[in-house]
């Protein structure tokens, strides 16, 4: 089922409008697993949720292609830092499952006034999108898990070897990278 271009260019700017709501929200329904490690700041782990719908609506555009190695790196990036977090891979995987729930909210109204070819499609692009960035923000956790269990003989601690600084470089680069690759510095 092929989706409009139309379509889906009014569903990405109706989500570029609710961003911050969105991120607000958002937030507020993961509560405490924002400042739960030391290793990651509030305001980093905010950084990536606005990053993350921000690449999300470029994934429903005319740039889906050139964004989704971006999107890919940016979910790898969110489940590494999840790990650092503290995070189980089924706390990483509810937190993205809310991300889902509150798009259906933000976006019911205009995909319902799609006809409904056309907003089932728009649905099952938004859908794929989070699919696969949810698998790849397990395997990031897995990976981030893994490093840290090599990196202290077998014993979990310590994190996954990024300091905050780092993590702050690393989102700048992902920035850049969302920017570079939607032409919008």
């Amino acid at each position: 089922m092929r989706v409009s271009q139309p379509a889906l260019s009014a569903v990405a700017r109706l989500l570029a409008e609710a961003q911050a709501p969105i991120v607000r929200e958002w937030s507020e329904r993961l509560g405490d697993r924002l400042t739960g490690s030391p290793a990651v700041r509030r305001e980093q782990v905010l950084r990536q949720l606005d990053l993350m719908v921000r690449a999300l609506g470029e994934m429903l555009g005319p740039l889906r292609g050139e964004v989704k190695p971006v999107w890919l790196q940016l979910l790898e990036h969110y489940g590494r830092s999840a790990a650092r977090r503290g995070l189980s891979a089924g706390e990483v995987v509810d937190e993205l499952q809310h991300l889902r729930e509150l798009l259906v909210l933000h976006l019911a109204p205009a995909v319902g006034q799609l006809r409904a070819r056309l907003g089932l499609a728009v649905l099952l692009r938004l859908n794929r999108a989070l699919d696969v960035g949810l698998s790849t923000a397990v395997a990031g956790y897995t990976d981030a898990l893994v490093a840290s269990l090599f990196a202290h003989g077998g014993i979990p601690g310590g994190g996954a070897g990024d300091d905050g600084p780092h993590l702050d470089r690393q989102l700048d680069d992902l920035e850049r990278s969302l920017a570079a690759a939607t032409g919008r510095a």
